[in-house]
């Protein structure tokens, strides 16, 4: 099987494309985009370098390359939605344009096709399951922490995550923490997506509902070292046979394979404004606004009211950019201020 990615190839073997690797370890084919194609080529060039016809196209999300003719081309295609909690609407839009939508949390697959994709699918995210030794890593940290903690999204971990590192030993919560590093029992929030994917409270994990249960928590299960081994051990084995990035890429192929050649994107039915509509909001919401530029000259040929919305989003997105340079500087400006003095 030869897959297209669109993704840049130089890309395609880095640590983070877990996904792409999982598919060349089948011995399936990945074929990547070229340094020099543009965000918004024509698909067609990139199908005439490939040595055989896919048998897929899929787009992993990370940037923003989105071919022209995608709908045209009479290959299925696929697109990853990964964090779908963040521009829900936006997402569900631009997934129109492929057959087969795949996203990473449960519940919105359903909104994905009560929105009016027939092809949407929910795969939860993995890990790689080589970097998980049979050995059971010393213990370096009471706590380890993983994940984000910028933005509005993350306040409360902001807020709670200096005061669990006043109380224990724990890693610097304000650098990536590398997953193969971690503790090997989890504590998270209730309620959890874990329920939903077959993990539960006290076997696989352990939760909690409020702040206040974190830090006696943490204690009990820093003292009660058996049952704090037997649940770490119940996930991992779970994990490791459930939840690797080897069983997801099985199933997404499946999945691709069991549509044969339904070609189930609602945007193949679509009038060009509208398809050009899709892209321009794609582009401009991807920071490739000389590409959603493009997009707007051609929809002013063709409808004069979509051309009014895209210009509002080009102008919005704009907006947006200004003001993250202005932001920007003022940081900058701060920071040389502080090291100054």
């Amino acid at each position: 099987m030869t897959i297209l990615v669109l993704r840049r190839e130089e890309g395609i073997d880095q640590k983070w494309a877990s996904h792409m690797r999982a598919i060349c370890r089948r011995g399936d084919r990945v074929v990547g985009v070229p340094p020099s194609f543009p965000p918004n080529g024509d698909v067609s060039q990139l199908l005439d370098r490939c040595p055989e016809r896919p048998d897929l196209i899929l787009h992993p999300e990370y940037i923003p390359i989105m071919p022209r003719g995608l709908i045209k081309v009479n290959i299925p295609t696929a697109c990853f939605q990964i964090d779908t909690y963040a521009y829900t609407r936006r997402r569900i839009a631009w997934s129109m344009l492929f057959d087969l939508v795949f996203v990473f949390h449960p519940g919105y697959d359903a909104e994905f096709r009560a929105a009016g994709h027939p092809g949407a699918h929910f795969i939860p995210h993995a890990i790689e399951a080589s970097h998980y030794s049979d050995e059971e890593p010393s213990r370096v940290f009471d706590i380890g922490w993983v994940g984000q903690t910028s933005g509005p999204l993350y306040r409360t971990r902001e807020r709670l995550l200096p005061v669990l590192s006043r109380a224990f030993k724990m890693n610097d919560w304000r650098s990536r923490y590398e997953p193969e590093e971690m503790a090997r029992m989890l504590l998270t929030t209730l309620p959890t997506e874990l329920a939903q994917i077959g993990f539960e409270d006290g076997v696989h994990f352990a939760g909690f509902r409020e702040e206040a249960e974190i830090l006696p928590l943490v204690r009990k299960y820093l003292l009660e070292e058996s049952v704090r081994r037997r649940i770490a051990e119940a996930a991992r084995h779970k994990v490791l046979s459930e939840h690797s990035y080897d069983r997801r890429v099985e199933a997404i192929l499946e999945l691709a394979k069991q549509s044969g050649r339904k070609l189930l994107a609602p945007a193949r039915s679509w009038p060009e404004e509208r398809v050009r509509l899709t892209y321009l909001d794609y582009f401009a919401n991807n920071g490739a606004l000389d590409c959603a530029s493009d997009e707007l000259r051609s929809i002013s040929r063709l409808s004069i009211g979509d051309a009014t919305r895209g210009a509002g989003m080009l102008a919005r997105a704009w907006a947006r950019k200004s003001r993250g340079r202005i932001t920007g500087a003022i940081r900058s400006i701060g920071w040389s201020r502080n090291n100054q003095t």
